[in-house]
């Protein structure tokens, strides 16, 4: 079993988002290790690219302090490698094919395995286009994160029966950021995920209440956040590590309950 599946055996999953260098890496490493002592199952890191197309507002802006504080994709996998003396569950980069193509994707998934990064999302290469990156990552033992996103319809089955690691279902259509409510019809995009896979789903984007993350987590095996978090860290700046990890256990908490 990955590291990844194991993070969702023991029921509901919640999964944090962290844009790596907001405000600075140092802080990262303290968030990271809060939200894990809080109960996160799993972490997402986000590399910061200077264009992320899924990004709403609040993640754009973490993006762009990250890299006006300069911060480089060689730091951050010293952070990765930093954490893993300390850190056990699984943690995957969120990130854009620019920055993985610029690095070299052979020299990056390698990297990968070498820090314990379990996995990688890429939002903007389409499952069409996965071969670009999927052997090399299979090759390296990476797992390449699929997202199911509320358009991909007749794909879903496609999608979900090539699945590695976990599948993110996108709950809404456009970017990432915090709602009011979400209205997509996630039961049915999960009922054909499980029809065609036993690769676990958890669905992100938009999700900020416990409320929310425990109505999506009951539709899925479980809730990704990242707005809300960033929203801490914007707010606290160094001093974010405790409201961050107030915040995922009140979100884990909800999560549980869903089980």
């Amino acid at each position: 079993m990955s590291r990844i599946h194991e993070a969702f055996s023991h029921g509901k999953a919640f999964i944090p988002f962290i844009t790596c260098g907001d405000p600075d890496l140092a802080t990262t490493a303290k968030v990271v290790r809060a939200a894990v002592k809080a109960g996160a199952d799993l972490v997402e890191l986000g590399i910061p690219f200077s264009d992320p197309t899924a990004e709403g507002p609040v993640i754009q802006g973490a993006n762009l302090r990250a890299l006006s504080g300069g911060v480089t994709t060689d730091q951050i996998f010293e952070l990765v490698k930093d954490l893993r003396t300390d850190v056990s569950v699984p943690m995957v980069f969120m990130t854009y094919a620019n920055v993985v193509y610029s690095y070299g994707t052979e020299r990056f998934a390698q990297m990968c395995a070498q820090t314990g990064i379990d996995g990688i999302i890429l939002p903007d290469v389409p499952f069409e286009e996965k071969g670009d990156f999927a052997p090399v990552c299979a090759q390296y033992g990476i797992d390449l994160i699929s997202l199911i996103a509320p358009t991909s319809e007749n794909r879903i089955a496609m999608i979900a029966k090539e699945a590695a690691g976990f599948i993110y279902v996108v709950s809404s259509l456009g970017v990432t950021g915090v709602r009011s409510e979400i209205t997509t019809d996630i039961a049915s995009i999960v009922k054909v995920i499980r029809e065609n896979t036993d690769v676990p789903c958890a669905v992100g984007f938009g999700i900020s209440t416990p409320e929310q993350a425990a109505k999506m987590a009951g539709l899925s095996d479980g809730a990704i956040v990242g707005s809300a978090i960033i929203r801490l860290l914007e707010q606290y700046g160094k001093d974010a590590a405790e409201p961050v990890e107030e915040y995922v256990r009140a979100m884990k908490e909800a999560v549980a309950s869903a089980s």
